[in-house]
Order: structure tokens, then C-alpha cells, then sequence
């Protein structure tokens, strides 16, 4: 005889085995809100809300998903004073994003003094994966959900720059090694000892092999694959094209300090150019047509969720 709680929680873990999409969209919360300056930014975002909820309406009546809720919301940060979940999608702010639910959380004063490494290796946020169950359920009925994404190839092609085109010493013996030992044609020996100086081209074959020789990676995984958007009702939807005034509005829509606006600048590089799709377009001449043709697909997901026009 299973116990009360023990029913509550395969009842409830059943509902993530497949997907339940909500009978309908929650409305955001706009009491905060005052005046008429935001008023483009939410038609927007209504839209996109609208866009994202009839997409996957449509597809999951076609496909249902099998996957675990633990997995489904391990790249949620959770922010429990304003009661915000935000899902990482890298390259898309998200370092900016974090810097700012450490000062909601009261963590540091300004978004401004907060350092690289403190983001992404001090350990001071809280992910949802980490609470129990009734921590999860409740935090995800109750709290603003937001996502932020960006046009896929263009996050593909920074995060590539990132990560292969500077010193780096995680991707480049990693990812570096094993993709120029597997792709490169007479390799000398200096860069199958170093993994630096990988073209774009032996990258995007990486990414496209089924066989890849090192596994996938959050900076250019699906946001399909990272924060479930058909399985999680996302109240907000910032997009990285519009991040400084998405941002903003949505600070106000959970009730952020007057003062704390959305940083800007560049996270890391500031002397490179931004991403942008002038840039993506060069590395793009680098492939062959049928090589960008399986890039689209590979991000074919991404492109139709967010309403992103093909490349």
C-alpha cells in the first residue's frame, strides 16, 4: 500500500512522463505595470506567448515527450524573493540575467560589480532540480517562468566564437582536440596536442555527426532540449534581439527596485564585434550548401517555437 504522499508523488511525477499541456495560457500579472511606455513590449510578448502556446498545442498533440521532471527543470535559476523562474539558455544574456537574480536575491548591490567567474562558478544562485518535489510543484505553479532565446544559428556562431576563437582551457582539450583529431586531414602535431584553432567548418561537422567524438553541449544545444518550452508554460518570453527592453518590462511585471535596470554590456571580449547577422553571414560562406541546409534543420525546432525566420 503505497502512503498519501507516496500516491501524491507518482500521481504527480506521471504528469511529466508525458507531456500536459495547460488547458490554457495563465495571464501575466500586470498590476505593477503603470502608464502606457510599455505598451509595444507586451503586444510583443502576448504575441509570442500566443505564438509559442498554439505551436506546441499543435505539436504535442502529434508527439508526446518522455522525460523526467528533475531533468526537464535543471537549467532553472530560482529567485524566491520576487518569485521569478528563469531557464539558462546560453549565449542569449543569460550572464547578465544571472547577475541580476543575484541582486533581486539580495546576494550584491549592483549587477555592475559582480565578476565572470562569480557568475558562473560562485554557486550563489539556487537551481529548481535542487528543492523536492512539493518545491518544485509549488514553484512552478506559482512563480513568473521566463525564458530568453535568441536566433539559433546567430547564438551558434557566438558561441563559437567564445569558446574556440580565445584561449580557453576547458573547450579547447575537450571539444578542440577531439574535433581536430576527428575532422582535420593531416593535423600537425601542435594542434591535436592543444585543440586550438578549430575552424567553423570542423566544428559544424562535430555538431552534425551522430557519432560526435565529445558529447553536446549547453552553449549550443537546443532551447528545445534545454528548458522544455512545451512541457513549462513560459509566462514571459524575452528575446536576446529585444533583451534590454524585454528585460526591463519584465522587472517591472515582479516588482524589481525602481533602480535596478538591465546591465548592458558585453560579459566577456568587449573589443569584439557582437555577433550579429552580418557576421553569422561570413561563417556561413564557410560552409557548403547542404552543410547550412543541416544546420537549419539541426535548430529547425528552435526557428519554429520562436517564430525566427530561416537564415
Amino acid at each position: 500500500q503505497l502512503s498519501g504522499h507516496q500516491k501524491m508523488t507518482e500521481s504527480f511525477l506521471s504528469q511529466f512522463r508525458e507531456v500536459y499541456l495547460p488547458s490554457a495560457m495563465r495571464p501575466l500579472n500586470k498590476s505593477l505595470i503603470k502608464g502606457d511606455k510599455w505598451k509595444d513590449v507586451d503586444g510583443a510578448q502576448e504575441r509570442r506567448r500566443s505564438f509559442l502556446y498554439g505551436f506546441c498545442k499543435k505539436y504535442n498533440s502529434q508527439k508526446k515527450l518522455r522525460t523526467h521532471l528533475v531533468h526537464v527543470v535543471s537549467r532553472i535559476y530560482v529567485e524566491d524573493r520576487h518569485k521569478i523562474l528563469y531557464c539558462e539558455v546560453p549565449k542569449a544574456g543569460c550572464s547578465n540575467w544571472k547577475r541580476v537574480l543575484m541582486v533581486l536575491n539580495g546576494l550584491a548591490m549592483s549587477a555592475h560589480n559582480i565578476s565572470h567567474d562569480d557568475v558562473h562558478y560562485g554557486k550563489h544562485l539556487k537551481k529548481l532540480d535542487s528543492y523536492d518535489l512539493e518545491g518544485i510543484y509549488t514553484r512552478l505553479n506559482t512563480y513568473t517562468k521566463t525564458i530568453f532565446v535568441r536566433d539559433p544559428v546567430e547564438r551558434l556562431v557566438s558561441a563559437f566564437r567564445d569558446k574556440f576563437e580565445h584561449p580557453n582551457s576547458y573547450y579547447h582539450p575537450v571539444f578542440g582536440k577531439a574535433i581536430i583529431k576527428k575532422y582535420r586531414q593531416n593535423a600537425n602535431e601542435e594542434a591535436l596536442k592543444t585543440g586550438s584553432g578549430v575552424k567553423f567548418k570542423e566544428f559544424i561537422q562535430y555538431l552534425l555527426d551522430s557519432h560526435r567524438p565529445v558529447g553536446m553541449d549547453i552553449h549550443w544545444e537546443q532551447v528545445s532540449k534545454l528548458c522544455y518550452p512545451c512541457l513549462i508554460n513560459y509566462d514571459f518570453i524575452g528575446k536576446f534581439e529585444t533583451l534590454e527592453e524585454d528585460a526591463n518590462y519584465f522587472l517591472q511585471l515582479v516588482g524589481a527596485p525602481a533602480e535596478l535596470r538591465f546591465p548592458n554590456f558585453k560579459d566577456r571580449h568587449s573589443s569584439d564585434e557582437r555577433t550579429n547577422a552580418e557576421v553569422v553571414r561570413q561563417y556561413l560562406k564557410e560552409l557548403s550548401k547542404q552543410e547550412r541546409q543541416l544546420t537549419y534543420d539541426f535548430y529547425y525546432l528552435d526557428y519554429l517555437m520562436f517564430n525566427y525566420t530561416s537564415p
